[in-house]
């Protein structure tokens, strides 16, 4: 674990998940076992007195959640679940107050990319229906793309170009916040299904974000009802930030690209690439939620802050 895991910090505006699988007593306990050393989900079990399922279920929420790391290994008979904590310490720490004097932002459908490469399966739609042909990346340059909700691929990328509104202020970007709904993707659902999603800022790699699975196990709050329930459903609303410090995704700080790196000041556009690469560790695919699907009814929005 180096110096920027060490510590995340929660914006409890931002990420009610980590809020809410910290709001257990067990859960509490769990991160306190295994604080101390190591552990299987066995020894976790019998540590608390708890079922071994009911173990199991609490740790899925914290993996999930992002706050524990669990790793997959060979035990005398198949194999071990090893649990470990993701961060040595934890801050919830509230948002400063912003006011529309000291925010400029611009929200950008997605359907509206400037840029694409995809591979099968692949796919876009609206809440209408299937736009062009599933598993054809050339539907990607359908005219109806304007109108999508829901885009995926296993691998690729969608850009697009923000207007730069920096440009025509005196004051100095403090901060460039980037949010977005996503998942892996995979056929059907697997929300166990790892995938490095990377950011990338006016061509810069920002860094890569794992996200933890695809999500089938309920209807998405804004997924149309004619979206079968095999399908990918919700995402997690995800939040980039960029500033003098670095690159953090919701408090947790994944590169050290800054806002200099960016050159802001150089580009009329931001160029806002989202992707999974395919040499990436982890290669599962993507989901981008927008409008009428998914959790969140938002495309992806831009931020910067004065």
């Amino acid at each position: 674990m180096n110096q920027d895991e060490r510590l995340l910090v929660v914006d409890p505006l931002a990420n009610m998940d980590k809020l809410k699988a910290m709001a257990s007593e067990p859960r509490i306990q769990i991160l306190q076992l295994i604080r101390q050393r190591v552990r299987n989900v066995n020894e976790i079990a019998d540590d608390m007195h708890l079922p071994q399922s009911t173990v199991a279920t609490h740790i899925s929420i914290l993996e999930n959640a992002g706050l524990i790391r669990t790793e997959s290994v060979k035990a005398k008979k198949g194999n071990q679940k090893l649990c470990r904590p993701a961060f040595e310490e934890m801050l919830i720490q509230f948002p400063e107050e912003q006011t529309e004097e000291n925010c400029l932002e611009v929200e950008m459908p997605i359907g509206l990319y400037t840029n694409y490469r995809v591979s099968a399966p692949c796919g876009l739609c609206s809440t209408e229906g299937i736009i062009g042909f599933l598993d054809i990346p050339d539907s990607f340059l359908n005219p109806n793309r304007m109108k999508a909700g829901l885009i995926w691929c296993e691998s690729g990328f969608v850009e697009y170009k923000f207007p730069n509104n920096a440009m025509y202020d005196k004051r100095k970007v403090k901060r460039l916040e980037l949010s977005m709904e996503l998942s892996s993707e995979t056929p059907g659902t697997n929300k166990n299904w790892l995938s490095d999603i990377t950011l990338w800022l006016n061509n810069v790699e920002t860094g890569s974000w794992i996200s933890p699975g695809d999500f089938g196990d309920k209807r998405g709050k804004y997924t149309p009802d004619w979206w079968k329930l095999e399908g990918s459903q919700y995402g997690l609303l995800k939040h980039w930030n960029v500033s003098d410090e670095g690159t953090y995704v919701d408090g947790v700080k994944i590169s050290s690209v800054t806002l200099d790196d960016l050159c802001l000041m150089e580009h009329h556009s931001i160029k806002v690439k989202i992707g999974v690469q395919d040499n990436a560790e982890h290669l599962g695919g993507m989901n981008i939620f927008g409008k009428g699907f998914g959790n969140y009814d938002q495309g992806i929005v831009l931020r910067l802050y004065f």
